[in-house]
This record gives C-alpha cells, sequence and structure tokens, in this order.
C-alpha cells in the first residue's frame, strides 16, 4: 500500500503526518528535529516513500537525512501552495496532513533540490557579497557623520589622503567614536573578502561554463560563478523565456480583456530563495556593446516621402547633384545611362515653374482638360532628366518607374469637382 509524508517543518520541532493511499491518516505527531526521533517515526516505511516539506528555515539537514536513507524528498514552494495559504482553518498538524494530501494527489508545487556542490557554492557566493555589503554599509556610514557635520570632498575618503582628512576633521567624541570603529571593520573586512575572492577565482577557472559565460559582455568571474550556482541544471527550463521569468527579469503584466498594461519587471517575488542576489548581478552587470536604437512611438508608422533628387540613381562613374542641404563631396554616383538634369528644370523642394499647375492654385488638372496638358513622349524622372535605362543593371538606374504616372493623368478614380465657377474658368 502506497504511504504518502508530509512534514511541517520549524526551526526546533517538526509536525510530521503519514497519509496511505486511500486518504487515511496513520500518523501525526510532532517531533524534535534530529536523526533519531525523525527515524523513529518514518524509518520503518518503505524506501522511496516520498516525502513533502516546505522550504522553510533549515531545511537542508532533512534533505540529508531522507536521501541518506532512501527517501525520496520533495521540496514544497511555501509561497505557491494556496492549499495550506488560504485554509480557514491553519495550525501544524493541517500543515502536514495537506502536504501529504497534496503529494498523494500529485499537486504540489514543488521547487528544485539543488546538489549539496551547487548549495556550497552558492553558500560562498552569498557570504561573499553579504560582506561586500557590510562593508559599504561602513563606508555609507562614514559619509554620513562628515555630511552630518557639515564634511565633504570631492575624493575617496578610503585612500591615504582620504584617511588624514577624516583624522583631521573636528568632531564630537561619539562621532570621532564611529568614524574610527567604521574604519576599523572595513580594514578588517578587506583580507577576508580578498581571500574570499581568490576562491572563487579558482572555481571559475576550473569551470569551463564559467569561462563560456565570461566572453559575454558584460560578464565577469563573480557574475558567472552566481549564474551557475543560482541556475543549476539548465535543463530544466524549456526556453530562455522561462529562464528569465525564473530569474524575476521579465515585466509583470496586468491584463483584462483588451487592457494589457505591462509594468515593472517581477522580482521573483514567488521565486526561490537566494534570487535577489541572483537579480542584482544580472541586472547591475555593465553593458559593454550599445542596445539597438528603436523608433520613436511619435514617428511610427509613418512613410518619408520618395525622393525626388536624381541622387537616388545607382552608384557608377558620374556623379548626381546634391540633395538640399548636402554637402557636394558626399552626392552619390551617377550611374553613365542617367544623364544630368536639365538647366531648365526645376530645383527638389523650390517653387514651381509659371506654368506649372501649382502655380496657378490647382492640385491637378480640371477634369475634361487632360488633352491640354498631357504631352507625348518618354517618361521622366521628375526632375526634368530623360528616362534612365532600367535594363542597366546593376549600374542602371534602381527607382521603380512601374509605380510612376503619365503627366496629366491621376491614379485615383475621377471625382467631380468642388471649386466654384471662378477657380473652375482659370
Amino acid at each position: 500500500m502506497s504511504v504518502y509524508v508530509g512534514i511541517d517543518v520549524h526551526r526546533k520541532r517538526s509536525q510530521v503526518a503519514v497519509v496511505t493511499g486511500d486518504e487515511q491518516v496513520q500518523a501525526d505527531r510532532n517531533v524534535v528535529n534530529g536523526s533519531e526521533p525523525m527515524l523513529r517515526l518514518i524509518g520503518g516505511l518503505p524506501a522511496r516513500t516520498p516525502v513533502a516539506f516546505e522550504a522553510a528555515y533549515g531545511w537542508g539537514w532533512l534533505v540529508e537525512l531522507l536521501e541518506d536513507y532512501g527517501f525520496n524528498p520533495h521540496l514544497v514552494h511555501p509561497l505557491r501552495c494556496k492549499a495550506i495559504a488560504s485554509a480557514r482553518l491553519k495550525n501544524d498538524k493541517v500543515d502536514a496532513a495537506i502536504l501529504a494530501q497534496l503529494l498523494r494527489a500529485d499537486l504540489l508545487p514543488e521547487a528544485w533540490i539543488a546538489p549539496p556542490a551547487v548549495r556550497q557554492l552558492r553558500a560562498l557566493l552569498r557570504h561573499r557579497a553579504g560582506l561586500v555589503r557590510l562593508g559599504t554599509q561602513l563606508q555609507n556610514r562614514n559619509h554620513a557623520v562628515a555630511a552630518d557635520h557639515g564634511y565633504d570632498r570631492t575624493g575617496s575618503y578610503w585612500t591615504g589622503p582620504g584617511r588624514g582628512w577624516l583624522a583631521e576633521l573636528a568632531l564630537p567624541p561619539v562621532s570621532r567614536e564611529i568614524v574610527t570603529d567604521c574604519l576599523e571593520f572595513t580594514d578588517a573586512l578587506a583580507p577576508v573578502i580578498e581571500r574570499l575572492d581568490g576562491e572563487l577565482r579558482q572555481h571559475a577557472k576550473a569551470d569551463p561554463r564559467a569561462k563560456a559565460l565570461m566572453t559575454l559582455p558584460g560578464v565577469g568571474q563573480f557574475t558567472a560563478l552566481v549564474m551557475l550556482a543560482e541556475i543549476g541544471d539548465i535543463t530544466r527550463f524549456g526556453s530562455a523565456l522561462k529562464l528569465a521569468s525564473w530569474a524575476g527579469l521579465t515585466p509583470a503584466v496586468r491584463g483584462s480583456d483588451l487592457t494589457v498594461r505591462p509594468g515593472h519587471i517581477s522580482k521573483d517575488r514567488r521565486g526561490c530563495a537566494g534570487s535577489s542576489t541572483r537579480r542584482r548581478r544580472l541586472r547591475n552587470a555593465p553593458r559593454s556593446s550599445a542596445p539597438p536604437t528603436l523608433p520613436s512611438r511619435r514617428g511610427a508608422g509613418r512613410r518619408s516621402p520618395p525622393s525626388r533628387s536624381p541622387a537616388s540613381c545607382s552608384p557608377a562613374l558620374t556623379t548626381c547633384s546634391p540633395r538640399p542641404g548636402q554637402p557636394r563631396n558626399l552626392a552619390r554616383p551617377r550611374p553613365a545611362s542617367c544623364p544630368a538634369p536639365s538647366p531648365h528644370a526645376p530645383k527638389p523642394g523650390g517653387s514651381p515653374s509659371p506654368g506649372h499647375a501649382r502655380s496657378r492654385g490647382m492640385s491637378r488638372p480640371p477634369a475634361g482638360l487632360d488633352h491640354l496638358t498631357e504631352q507625348p513622349g518618354p517618361r521622366t524622372h521628375g526632375h526634368g532628366a530623360p528616362p534612365c535605362n532600367a535594363g542597366a543593371v546593376p549600374n542602371g538606374c534602381l527607382r521603380d518607374h512601374s509605380a510612376r504616372r503619365t503627366p496629366g493623368t491621376s491614379t485615383r478614380p475621377s471625382q467631380p469637382s468642388t471649386k466654384g465657377p471662378f477657380l473652375a474658368s482659370r
């Protein structure tokens, strides 16, 4: 008969519940933490019996005990176990029994149990990060004391000149004692942090995965080891998006119907322990490569008008005239099959000629006058030059002539004129 065990772990004592496959509670007792009391209660159960317990304070010894004696441990995510958090009746007996029942129904929100080597590397990295954070707090304390009495300097406080400047400040006795103590603790932390850095450098040199990660921009030895220790087995993530979500670096999304509001990064509030160290290292890693420039929302979806300048022809031996405001030495070359513009052609962006339709206040010729304005002959570029040889590739003109209309014709359907009789007669 299948047996399932749920343990509500505490600092000094734990509640153990044993549930059978037919939902019957065999035992539900409170025992003192330790190998002997725990084995006295569950030692007679079959091998590979599944045991569920929350990732509470001091769960490492329980994992080692269960693995050594052939049990199958299951680490439960405490914040995602809603059956316990939302229960109306909540005590140690109920919690242990619920863990066993969820384990029997295969509904446990489990967390990954890292191997002992990975847990030791995590502990070393977090210890070093905690000491560095403590040293920063001591330095900030000295800055605050100096600023409280109106003193400040542009340089560092911790170099030789900076420490001499701190020693010469006229401070009250208590403030002077605080500065002295902070300096002494900072000096005592320096060799310890240096020793830990040496150990971590040896870990990074011996691990080929760390060497591969250090080829990424902004990733050094410490950041690479943090990624390896916190991620652990990379195969447990199906994609890079799942890895980023687990690390707490994806934005939180609040959506309803057609309204979606992305927020700040999720910070992995429901993630495993130590996520703040992992997220801080990944967020603060310097980026040596500039991020790609994205188009602004103001100009998104707009198309720039096609250039009427002859500089849009493909490169060849001759050069086109520069665009308005463009230096002449930056003008793009003109193909041999694209002759120079006519001196009588209007300049790009200039005023139209006297005979142009726009000079008479009309955007296009009125209906019925197309036969007066249409000129027979080959089409031009629109800047007064004869047509290019479109077949000359690659030195031919690469402009698309198929989309151009014949002068005097319109691609839009004819519409009745909305102008008055006076303008229509002109």
